[in-house]
């Protein structure tokens, strides 16, 4: 399974603040049969954010390419493809870093790894696969 992380979970894994997201995310992310992917959108998506005062980081925004490959996650560059993927069903939200993160799924094959109700439902989120009963 192949995973793009929201940056809500980015945030997580670097300020590791991860106790604070659901056991099922954690487990995913504590995984070996998974490739996770952390857009460069997410981390412009946090430079603005903290360079405007919204988003204190414990972290310096320098570190956290090299933070991130440490965590195992790769980075993935923004591509010309990434731009025009069809995203459909419309996701319920017009933020533009959720949509571009949306596309980068579509045009990559990867699910978004997410909490942010707009997006937890559509069709390009990840889902857990419920635990069967013996």
């Amino acid at each position: 399974m192949n995973l793009l992380l929201d940056t809500h979970v980015v945030l997580a894994m670097i300020e590791e603040r991860t106790e604070a997201l659901p056991p099922g995310i954690r487990a995913v992310l504590d995984s070996h049969q998974i490739a996770v992917w952390v857009s460069i959108a997410s981390l412009w998506e946090i430079a603005i954010k903290s360079r405007i005062g919204k988003l204190p980081l414990v972290t310096p925004l320098i570190h956290w390419p090299e933070a991130l490959l440490v965590l195992g996650a790769q980075l993935m560059d923004i591509k010309f493809p990434h731009i025009f993927a069809e995203i459909g069903p419309e996701p319920a939200t017009n933020d533009p870093f959720d949509r571009l993160l949306l596309s980068v799924c579509a045009a990559e094959k990867l699910r978004l790894l997410t909490l942010d109700r707009a997006l937890v439902g559509h069709a390009l989120a990840w889902r857990s696969v419920p635990a069967v009963k013996k």
